[in-house]
């Protein structure tokens, strides 16, 4: 952190800190750009506020001579102690105010508790944010200019010129802020949404999607988008697009999930619980697994959607999954498998899938507590549908011991109670002696 001199020359107070040491004036530092800021710019005329141009650039490579060393903030009223440090006004005068005498960098004692305004580094440092903010403001006004230009071609254009419109949209909106709400705010949302349809090619629904799942749709767009013909070409594309379309199509069918109007019978569908499924257990592109896992939580919720995962074969799938996953991912998974345990023939295909018992029980006290709570809600449905078959088995790959931790853990008392049952469940299906043999947790932290 350089240290600041009050200095005199030519009737401005200047400061160290330019590289070479020398003192540097306002002219001088805007000129030659020594502090990052636009070559050959100057104050605007318009007067700007500088707290509101702080807030609205929220810049992350602000020079370290503008950082207050109290807050880490930009200073806006910068004054320098008799030690030659600069603080931020109001942080200063609160450090006086809990009583200390020193100089918080360098806590040296202060002979003189007066600060002087540092107008040279005020304005420096207006100077430096100004041009920042200008140049934003130019810029917004440049896309923004440039999204209504290419929303009217795409109002006339078709063929392959359509599909560029929507390219060259894309590419502006996932870019900039102010694109996605010009967009929005010119009615594109309505106009892209209708290009959606039974006839509509891969091609163009791909950026169609794209462009969608980066604009932040209305109760309104949502539910134009439930239509079936523009839901059923989604899943179309979610199984025969590119990789990144089919994360998209997923992305904007949780959207439509999350409204109030949304309706089950739009995602009870074979295809798109395939779909969903190939993105789960994709080995290659990982970055599917996390939103379609996302989408299955919500659809689970209903019965016939949970009934359609049992046909297609979803619960071996995700019980087989389940060791590869992170820790948000496991979580999901051990959420959907809790969910379809509801059913009579969820839990019956729970129960029948061969690593459903060990996998469970090896997340027990592993990852997180709501995983724990998952997989003992899952265990416990398993052993309750057939103790004599599944009881014996989850005590062999250490269930006992797992859950004696769980009961001495600092865990939900709701989960303890849980753990309880399920023990006293296990523990009729042997003597006294050996299930305390079982309970031992050698083999469980092996």
């Amino acid at each position: 952190m350089p240290m600041f001199q009050p200095l005199k020359r030519d009737g401005l107070v200047g400061f160290e800190g330019g590289g070479d040491g020398q003192v540097l004036d306002l002219d001088t530092a805007v000129k030659d750009g020594l502090l990052g800021g636009v070559n050959g710019g100057g104050v605007p005329d318009e007067k700007l506020d500088l707290k509101t141009m702080i807030k609205e650039l929220d810049l992350q490579d602000i020079p370290s001579v503008f950082i207050c060393p109290i807050s880490l903030e930009p200073m806006q009223d910068p004054v320098t102690l008799c030690t030659g440090q600069t603080y931020e006004r109001s942080n200063i005068h609160r450090w006086f105010s809990l009583g200390h005498l020193t100089c918080p960098t360098t806590m040296q004692e202060l002979w003189d508790d007066a600060v002087t305004p540092n107008r040279t580094l005020h304005h420096l440092i207006y100077t430096w944010f100004s041009q920042k903010y200008v140049l934003m403001k130019k810029r917004s006004e440049d896309v923004q200019g440039r999204a209504i230009e290419v929303l009217g071609t795409l109002r006339k254009a078709k063929g392959q010129g359509r599909v560029h419109a929507l390219s060259e949209l894309k590419q502006i909106v996932v870019a900039h802020l102010m694109a996605r709400k010009t967009v929005v705010e010119e009615g594109g949302v309505s106009l892209i949404s209708s290009l959606l349809g039974p006839f509509t090619s891969h091609a163009v629904g791909s950026e169609v999607v794209a462009i969608l799942v980066s604009l932040d749709l209305d109760s309104d767009s949502k539910s134009g988008l439930m239509q079936p013909a523009k839901v059923s070409l989604i899943v179309d594309m979610l199984n025969d697009g590119s990789n990144e379309t089919k994360v998209n199509c997923v992305r904007l069918i949780r959207g439509l999930v999350e409204e109030k109007g949304f309706r089950p019978e739009l995602v009870s569908s074979h295809s798109l619980l395939v779909g969903l499924m190939r993105l789960v257990k994709d080995k290659r592109h990982r970055y599917g697994v996390s939103p379609a896992l996302g989408l299955l939580k919500p659809i689970s919720a209903h019965k016939q959607v949970r009934s359609l995962m049992v046909r297609v074969g979803a619960v071996p799938q995700l019980v087989d999954v389940l060791p590869s996953l992170d820790p948000d991912c496991l979580e999901s998974a051990l959420f959907v498998l809790d969910a379809l345990c509801s059913d009579m023939e969820g839990r019956v295909a729970v129960k029948d899938s061969a690593n459903t018992i060990p996998y469970t029980v090896k997340v027990l006290m592993r990852v997180t507590e709501s995983c724990t709570n998952y997989a003992l809600s899952i265990l416990w449905s398993v052993c309750k549908l057939a103790p004599e078959e599944c009881s014996p088995l989850a005590v062999e790959v250490g269930l006992a011991a797992k859950l004696l931790l769980v009961i001495q853990s600092g865990c939900d008392p709701a989960l303890k109670q849980r753990s309880a049952e399920l023990l006293k469940l296990c523990s009729l299906h042997y003597s006294d002696t050996m299930f305390i043999s079982k309970c031992r947790l050698t083999r469980t932290i092996q």
